[in-house]
């Protein structure tokens, strides 16, 4: 109870009271509605009490006249309360989607590595959602409905108070009912928004990984692995719908019961003359203006109660820490000289489970440092605690004698330049994928990243050049080719400290010799750490770091090390036999 408590109060201070005003305004709106309904019990009340009874055609017409005033009203502020309000529950979802999005980025990398992508795009696009029912009508449907069924209930009690205590007792026991039941439900709509966002990250996995499943015949295994996760959803939804179920019958059985003991009643005081025809049939509208809010409270409390629950959700996104903390990241950089230090790093991405062991070094500016050793050694941790993708356990890494952890990320990363091994591309054209660092660079400075990367000695055959569309990561072109755009995008970035992990990894030897020229371009006068597995490709690295188990067995220059004959020497003449 406690936790809902918090969960409306944040929605009420992040998304109601902002709105204040609008949402007031709607409030006005729906009340001039209500009070415009109240017209025509009022006015048939009279139509059979007196003006058919005294033939009063001038009453009638006065009559019909404020009855479609009444009606043109209730129109009116109907299509202007939709307009308000529903306009501004889409607008303020598109805010917050961007909203959630801007945090998600702003997330330690950790944190992506533990969630499905597929997950994080439900939680952006759907869980948000709920939130229309706070700021659009719902809520303003709910507090209207209350005040309508108030002054229903007011003045049926003028009109007679037993048949109204007779109706008040099964209306009761129906919102006790209804309480309960959302109570119920609230869990049912929160675990529905893990599930539905496991369903699509699964879905979202397996059609990125579509060519894997068919080279290895496994459609029916994910089929029924999808299968499976729709099943949890299905069952899920039939809890929420039994529970929504019950209140619908409740409110029809007790709704019945009332209007039963109305027509015993009502049939009873007629018969007495203690009630005129038209009382009665002004009761019983009244009844409807009554029950009818209540009953659409039940459907508006169940909307109110899971987009409470998708809010939670987002709430609790919303309050994770951020990667780049500004209370303990508080230096920005300007111009920086690249000299970066680890000082007896140690590093764990789970307690107990040390993958780095009091790793030290030096990396001066314009220096390159190569990182080679076993798959799984420990050479990506430590490219990613360069690039300020992970941080520290124990220990700490320093640019320029500043410790990296009291940097501001974005004034460091703005110096960074990546190619990762996994190298990812946009669905789009191969300019826009060169340019993605900067956006605003001249065509010079393109054509120039374009050749120091030699993109053009492929692009040229192309019949549309730059613009040729490379499809969703890039998968109309070779994996040399997606390097190359890579390459080019770094070089246009112009950064101080480059990440090359595996660079070469992808390409043929025609195209590694294209590569190996305009990574020479590239490193100059830049910090450069290297992951390479083809020792080749790093004979002129000013030191090489041999990593085995987290730890530096060797480090040296390749002469050095071959001279030693140790691990490197090893891998280097193992490679050489290949």
């Amino acid at each position: 109870m406690n936790r809902e408590k918090v969960s409306f109060k944040w929605a009420f201070k992040e998304f109601i009271w902002p709105r204040r005003k609008i949402v007031f305004l709607g409030l006005i709106l729906i009340i001039i509605k209500s009070l415009a309904g109240f017209v025509l019990p009022l006015q048939i009340q009279k139509l059979i009490d007196e003006i058919v009874p005294n033939g009063n055609m001038k009453g009638l017409y006065i009559l019909l006249g404020l009855v479609v005033t009444a009606l043109f009203i209730q129109a009116v502020t109907s299509f202007f309360l939709t307009r308000l309000l529903s306009v501004e529950a889409q607008h303020l979802i598109s805010l917050l989607r961007a909203k959630v999005q801007r945090k998600l980025l702003k997330l330690p990398i950790n944190f992506f590595d533990n969630n499905k992508s597929g997950a994080l795009v439900s939680r952006v696009m759907t869980d948000v959602e709920g939130v229309r029912n706070l700021v659009g009508t719902g809520l303003v449907q709910l507090i209207g409905g209350s005040i309508t069924a108030l002054i229903s209930f007011v003045w049926l009690i003028k009109i007679n108070t037993m048949m109204t205590l007779v109706v008040i007792v099964p209306v009761v026991v129906f919102g006790i009912v209804m309480m309960k039941a959302f109570g119920y439900i609230r869990p049912i709509f929160k675990a529905r928004g893990k599930i539905n966002a496991e369903v699509t990250g699964r879905l979202t996995e397996t059609l990125n990984g579509v060519r894997v499943i068919k080279g290895f015949n496994a459609e029916e295994q994910e089929n029924k692995t999808f299968e499976k996760g729709v099943e949890q959803l299905f069952l899920n939804v039939k809890k929420s719908l039994t529970a929504t179920a019950l209140i619908s019958s409740s409110s029809t059985f007790l709704i019945g019961l009332a209007t039963a003991g109305i027509m015993g009643l009502g049939g009873y005081y007629m018969m007495d003359l203690s009630m005129s025809t038209g009382d009665f049939i002004q009761f019983t509208l009244l009844l409807g203006f009554m029950v009818a809010p209540i009953v659409q409270m039940s459907n508006i409390g169940s909307q109110l109660t899971e987009a409470m629950a998708g809010l939670d959700r987002t709430q609790e996104l919303m309050n994770m820490t951020e990667e780049d903390n500004p209370e303990t990241r508080t230096i920005l950089l300007d111009k920086i000289k690249g000299d970066i230090v680890f000082d007896d790093v140690s590093f764990s991405y789970e307690e107990s489970k040390e993958v780095l062991h009091n790793i030290s070094f030096e990396a001066p500016s314009g220096s390159v440092t190569a990182l080679v050793g076993s798959s799984g050694s420990g050479k990506s941790t430590i490219a990613g605690l360069a690039a300020t993708f992970l941080n520290p356990s124990e220990g700490k890494v320093s640019l320029d004698g500043i410790d990296l952890a009291e940097v501001n990320l974005s004034s460091f990363r703005a110096h960074l330049g990546v190619v990762l091994q996994d190298d990812f591309l946009y669905e789009g054209t191969i300019r826009e994928n060169i340019l993605f660092p900067r956006p605003n660079a001249t065509e010079a400075e393109l054509l120039a990243a374009v050749e120091g990367a030699y993109v053009n000695e492929f692009t040229d055959r192309f019949d549309d050049g730059l613009e040729t569309v490379i499809g969703e990561r890039g998968v109309k072109l070779s994996g040399g080719q997606r390097q190359r755009i890579s390459i080019a995008r770094a070089l246009l970035a112009n950064p101080k400290i480059i990440i090359l992990d595996e660079a070469t990894s992808n390409l043929d030897t025609q195209s590694e010799s294209y590569i190996q020229k305009s990574l020479g371009m590239l490193m100059q006068d830049r910090t450069t750490f290297v992951i390479a597995h083809r020792l080749s490709t790093i004979q002129q690295a000013d030191q090489i770091l041999v990593i085995e188990e987290g730890a530096i067995s060797e480090r040296g220059k390749h002469d050095e090390l071959i001279a030693k004959k140790g691990r490197y020497y090893e891998l280097y003449t193992y490679q050489s036999r290949i």
